[in-house]
């Protein structure tokens, strides 16, 4: 098995050093390089070719959310982590928004950081979804108007049973659950998952959760 290449954004270097320490022992995973701004990571990027980026929210010149954006905006764009010192934050929720994968606490065990980029690196989202709820609804303080008629215009080009895969999705269930939900196989959840990604340029199952908030799909839902 090929190793999980994985970049470490964070400008204070102790942050670095213990997150390199922690993650470089497993087997698994290889460290392949080091960026201290936002502002550096499309070259080290460029230069290492990481599958994962584990990418601090707070830097003083480019901040997390910013190389984010520039990163996800790619075509052959890495999966995306956020490391942040807060659960419900504007700009974890805006780095989600943009395509970021989830995000970690700080102070979390090294065991769940790694468990997290290992779950990236598979496809797999890392918020639970009862944190996804939790941060849209302290962060985001509901649905604006305008947002929720963009979402649900945007909801609306997907058919029926996109709809309901992708309201699933939103509820946090696996491709597993769904299918027995849906009464249809994993193959075919996962083609229309697939679809709704294309049909709404969204490039992970975390951005059709927060749409299908956005649109107001989940507020009946006692999951």
């Amino acid at each position: 098995m090929t190793a999980i290449r994985l970049l470490l954004v964070d400008d204070d270097p102790l942050v670095r050093a213990g997150l390199s320490f922690m993650l470089g022992g497993a087997d698994d995973l290889e460290i392949v390089g080091e960026a201290a701004d936002g502002g550096e990571v499309a070259a080290a990027v460029d230069r290492t070719r990481p599958d994962v980026v584990l990418m601090d929210i707070r830097m003083p010149t480019v901040d997390g959310l910013a190389a984010t954006e520039g990163l996800r905006a790619r075509a052959d764009a890495p999966e995306v982590i956020v490391l942040t010192t807060f659960h419900a934050d504007e700009q974890v929720l805006r780095a989600l928004r943009a395509g970021a994968a989830g995000f970690v606490l700080k102070d979390t065990p090294p065991a769940q950081i790694l468990d997290a980029v290992r779950r990236v690196a598979a496809g797999d989202p890392v918020l639970s979804p009862a944190v996804t709820r939790q941060l849209m609804e302290h962060a985001a303080g509901g649905a604006p108007d305008t947002r929720r008629t963009r979402a649900r215009a945007r909801i609306a080009a997907l058919n029926d049973r996109e709809r309901e895969v992708a309201v699933a999705v939103g509820r946090g269930r696996s491709n597993a659950e769904i299918a027995a939900d849906l009464f249809m196989s994993v193959a075919t959840v996962k083609t229309h998952v697939s679809r709704i990604l294309s049909k709404l340029t969204l490039n992970n199952r975390v951005q059709i959760a927060l749409l299908t908030y956005d649109a107001g799909l989940l507020e009946h839902d006692d999951h």
